[in-house]
């Protein structure tokens, strides 16, 4: 999202990728009918190379449909980026970028710059990131008056995520896939007689 020209292409297919991390690099194993020993040893590569990326996904699935509120507007594009950090040889890597629509003649207004991690407690560190790059962002000329710094999480968040002083939303599973409140059990009309 902040190279023009950089394009990223991942497998779609979620079996393919589930037998390119999981089942190919243990095809032997899998064989011999140690599956149970194979799932051990690829658990953690499971959860980092296709839960992780597909989370992201669904996280900037979830960005792009956000009511205005969320952001301070109503989302433009939404997308992944890396922001390089010149100054500390580093790369940040953005996992949900959220523009404004885009005005002719004015800077890219950043509406919102996120974190995603599948498995693991956000705090303090994943909003210095975040920080950081909406700095390096601000410098290169991109409108990030009103950014705001989002963690989200399956996993949840440190209890004083939010009590920095600035704008920080936490989104959880329960944002992403709100409990019903119109649910029924099968069978059962809403209809009174």
């Amino acid at each position: 999202m902040f190279r023009s020209g950089w394009a990223v292409y991942r497998i779609a297919e979620p079996l393919i990728t589930f037998y390119q991390v999981v089942m190919r690099p243990q095809w032997g194993q899998l064989e011999s009918g140690r599956a149970e020993l194979v799932w051990r040893d690829a658990r953690s590569r499971f959860a980092a190379q296709v839960i992780g990326p597909h989370f992201e996904r669904l996280c900037r699935a979830y960005a792009l449909t956000a009511p205005p509120e969320v952001f301070g507007a109503l989302p433009g594009e939404v997308g992944a980026g890396v922001v390089a950090d010149p100054q500390r040889r580093r790369q940040i890597e953005v996992d949900v970028a959220v523009f404004a629509p885009a005005i002719p003649g004015e800077p890219r207004r950043l509406l919102s710059l996120g974190e995603v991690k599948w498995g693991e407690v956000m705090g303090a560190r994943h909003v210095d990131r975040l920080r950081r790059a909406r700095d390096l962002l601000a410098a290169r000329g991109y409108d990030t008056r009103d950014t705001v710094l989002t963690c989200y999480s399956g996993a949840g968040f440190d209890p004083g995520l939010t009590d920095s002083g600035e704008r920080v939303h936490t989104i959880g599973l329960d944002d992403i896939y709100p409990p019903s409140t119109s649910a029924q059990p099968l069978g059962e009309s809403s209809s009174r007689s």
